[in-house]
């Protein structure tokens, strides 16, 4: 246990001594007395042991605490003078060591003052109450500050201890929940891939388009196997490193053109993506977010309304991207969910929020389904908001 505020305080017990030590030899000096013949140099001695020590309180408290205690307790059975700076003194010397030492230590430093309570004479009892007094109230008070301290220091601990064992606890259940969504969710999707692959050589008089479709479909679920495998790895810590499911990128704005081309060759209608604007390079969580927001529109349109023409149209402007994700089919005649419901709706809305930008879907005016996100731009350093 370290002293408190050791780096303001380092100079207080100095001080402390040079203005206590001062005050005991302001002290007026005992008249002669015939039967108690006084030894002033002794005495001198004395005073000076019972206040100088205090300067070392902070780096020998046990040392400093024996040498008050000593001089504070023989000035008065030697010399028959009592020592009222010393009481000051030995209060601070008792305090510190009630707080940095264990409570036996400070049970065994208030044994003296007790003896010297109980045998002295009638002359100096008083005083060796009082002494026992401020003796036992300094060495409590450092205790209890100590057992204090001590209490706080385990709470903070435990609170640690359990905050650690939550996110260990944390860690390991979202690695479970991966591993039960990689298990049930890539076996599946494993099997439709081979399925798909294998009725392209089993399947009689299958036609060219037939066997195209099949080998859209076996390279969608092994790219859906991918980017599970990508997010899985950030529920599971036992991911591979050297994976490329691992190693690869996260997708953004430039891989648009390649979903824009499997959305056409696997849907089998028009999709056309149009760019307007100066094309800059965006933060890698924007662009995620776009691509994800247009990555989730054509499949809902493949769903809802498959083989119908899709217009993937992005804005760049000053302040903020526009996305806009327009089909030619039959809108919500379909049963399609509108702009508040859906899960895969719910999720844009989720990921446009999170980027700070706005995102509305629903019948367009001429028909068909249209969905719109703005997205906002971080400000180019130094310019003004």
């Amino acid at each position: 246990m370290t002293w408190p505020g050791a780096a303001a305080t380092r100079h207080l017990p100095l001080l402390g001594a040079l203005v206590l030590t001062a005050g005991a030899l302001a002290e007026p000096l005992p008249l002669p007395d015939p039967a108690h013949p006084t030894d002033l140099a002794g005495l001198l001695a004395l005073t000076l042991a019972a206040t100088v020590p205090l300067a070392f309180v902070r780096v020998q408290p046990l040392l400093t605490a024996l040498a008050l205690t000593t001089a504070t307790l023989l000035a008065p059975l030697v010399y028959h003078r009592t020592l009222y700076t010393a009481l000051v003194t030995t209060g601070i010397a008792l305090f510190v060591v009630g707080l940095r030492h264990p409570a036996r230590t400070a049970v065994l430093f208030a044994v003296p003052y007790v003896a010297f309570a109980l045998v002295s004479a009638e002359d100096v009892r008083a005083y060796g109450m009082v002494l026992l007094t401020i003796a036992a109230a300094a060495l409590g008070a450092g205790s209890a500050r100590r057992a204090n301290t001590e209490a706080a220091d385990r709470t903070a601990a435990d609170h640690s201890y359990a905050d650690t064992a939550l996110a260990h606890a944390a860690l390991g259940e979202r690695a479970r929940i991966a591993r039960e969504l990689h298990d049930i969710v890539a076996h599946h999707v494993s099997t439709i891939s081979v399925q798909a692959e294998t009725a392209r050589y089993t399947t009689p008089g299958l036609s060219a388009e037939g066997a195209a479709t099949f080998l859209a479909i076996g390279d969608t679920a092994r790219l859906a196997l991918t980017e599970m495998r990508r997010l899985l790895g950030v529920l599971r810590e036992d991911l591979p490193a050297h994976t490329p499911a691992a190693r690869a990128p996260q997708p953004g704005l430039a891989q648009l053109v390649a979903l824009v081309d499997e959305a056409r060759e696997t849907s089998g209608g028009a999709v056309r993506l149009l760019v307007r604007g100066r094309v800059t390079p965006l933060d890698p969580g924007l662009e995620l977010t776009a691509y994800r927001i247009v990555q989730e529109a054509l499949t809902n349109t493949r769903r809802h309304a498959p083989g119908v023409a899709v217009d993937v149209e992005l804005d760049y402007r000053e302040t903020e991207l526009r996305l806009r994700i327009r089909d030619c089919g039959p809108g919500a005649a379909t049963g399609r969910p509108g702009g508040t419901s859906g899960h895969g709706l719910l999720g844009m809305r989720e990921r446009t929020a999170m980027a700070g930008g706005t995102l509305a879907a629903g019948p367009g005016p001429a028909g068909g389904f249209v969905v719109e996100a703005t997205l906002p731009l971080p400000a180019a350093p130094g310019t003004a908001p």
